[in-house]
């Protein structure tokens, strides 16, 4: 297994090239928010580099790309891959490890003259992230069938533009029909995004799942007024609700306890001015957990507090569902599978699921899936800080590789 293996240093120059479009200033952090110009940029060098590779390329409806090796037979390849776009904030590993590492994977393969028995794919899906578009994993989501794409193409985003027009405008809006085909097997490498593996000395994760996620926008409505003049009993103050319910999804998820988290990530008050009661507040609150009920659980809980905390201060609320995924269990044959191959590459490993959503969770509805993760140095994510070694990079690509491989001569 040792003599066939990735070229560490053409997988980091692939990184960093891939990062310089977005580059933002004074970090190693990039953006690339979902079909920007610089989107179109990454997407651009990605498909030059799959080209150059000798893969044959196709782009659906939704803007997800997917290039193919041949092999033996002409069935449903094993297929591997992730996402380019990032959050505003984004580091250079996030979603961009899993793709470059794929058509690592596929030029480590050609280049040896292995031809497997089934053909190998790598791919990248559309508005992993979210961060533009709601919901997150919106391509792999379209990719399986789980939205009708006439409806995601009417998708706006926070700054206005629809799916549709901006697939257009940047040139991806494709042809390859949707909901897409199914592969053999599905496998993702990422980075952990989180602490476990640097936390327990372990060099490769093999996931088992991904935990459920809601996301919820909130709107409460009250009434602008002086802030000077307006006593206090007398307000009907929408920053006062949403501030009541930041804290009460902290002391709810502590109720609760682990795997359970919450988030309270965006806020936006109008007219947004010192001297003024706000008119209105938005948020977004985000809830996860491993267990469906749990989580169902917590959801209800909060829209209870919501309403009570409004009607209290006079207010209106509403919510909008921004995106709702069930917890996924990942194939146990193909977990089995990634863990056997880093233990027979020489890494420690240890199986547990993941905290972030990931467009396997959507791939999974289609064919066995699993993911290999890798350690995040102190956990960050979604940061210009994040930072994996070059070390645990190539173990991770090494172990991905050779999964692969099994899967396609299997």
């Amino acid at each position: 297994m040792d003599a066939l293996a990735i070229n560490i240093d053409r997988l980091e120059q692939r990184l960093a090239d891939l990062a310089a479009i977005g580059a933002i200033e004074g970090t190693e952090g990039c953006a690339r928010l979902a079909l920007t110009d610089e989107d179109k940029q990454g997407r651009d060098l990605v498909i030059t580099q799959m080209r150059d590779l000798g893969l044959t390329v196709t782009i659906d409806g939704i803007g997800n790309v997917i290039a193919t090796m041949s092999g033996q037979t002409d069935g449903p390849p094993v297929m591997t891959g992730s996402h380019i776009d990032t959050v505003r904030t984004g580091g250079r590993y996030d979603g961009n490890l899993g793709v470059l590492a794929g058509l690592e994977v596929i030029e480590v393969v050609k280049s040896s003259g292995l031809v497997p028995k089934r053909p190998i794919a790598v791919g990248f899906f559309t508005d992993e992230e979210g961060a533009r578009f709601a919901p997150d994993m919106l391509g792999s989501l379209v990719y399986v069938g789980g939205m009708p794409l006439e409806e995601a193409l009417e998708i706006r985003a926070i700054d206005g533009a629809t799916v549709g027009e901006e697939l257009v405008r940047i040139g991806y809006r494709g042809s390859a029909p949707l909901p897409g085909p199914s592969p053999h097997a599905f496998v993702e490498l990422h980075i952990e995004q989180g602490p476990v593996l640097e936390a327990e000395g372990v060099t490769i994760g093999a996931v088992t799942g991904v935990q459920g996620i809601s996301w919820t926008e909130v709107t409460v409505t009250g009434q602008s007024n002086h802030a000077g003049t307006t006593p206090m009993h007398l307000r009907k103050d929408p920053g006062f609700v949403a501030a009541a319910c930041a804290q009460f999804v902290r002391e709810l998820v502590l109720k609760i306890g682990p795997p359970q988290v919450g988030t309270v990530g965006r806020v936006e008050f109008r007219p947004n001015l010192v001297n003024v009661v706000p008119a209105s507040a938005s948020f977004t609150v985000d809830l996860r957990n491993t267990d469906e009920a749990v989580l169902a659980e917590a959801e209800q809980q909060f829209r209870a507090f919501l309403e009570a905390a409004a009607s209290g201060e006079g207010c209106t609320a509403e919510t909008r569902e921004l995106a709702r995924f069930e917890p996924v269990e990942f194939d146990p044959d193909v977990v089995s599978l990634v863990e056997t191959m880093a233990k027979e590459l020489g890494h420690s490993v240890m199986r547990l699921p993941s905290g972030a959503g990931h467009d396997a969770q959507m791939m999974a509805r289609l064919c066995p899936t699993a993911m290999v993760f890798t350690q995040s140095r102190d956990g960050i994510s979604h940061n210009p800080l994040e930072y994996t070694s070059p070390a645990d990079l190539e173990a991770g690509a090494n172990v991905l590789l050779h999964t692969i491989l099994a899967l396609a001569n299997s």
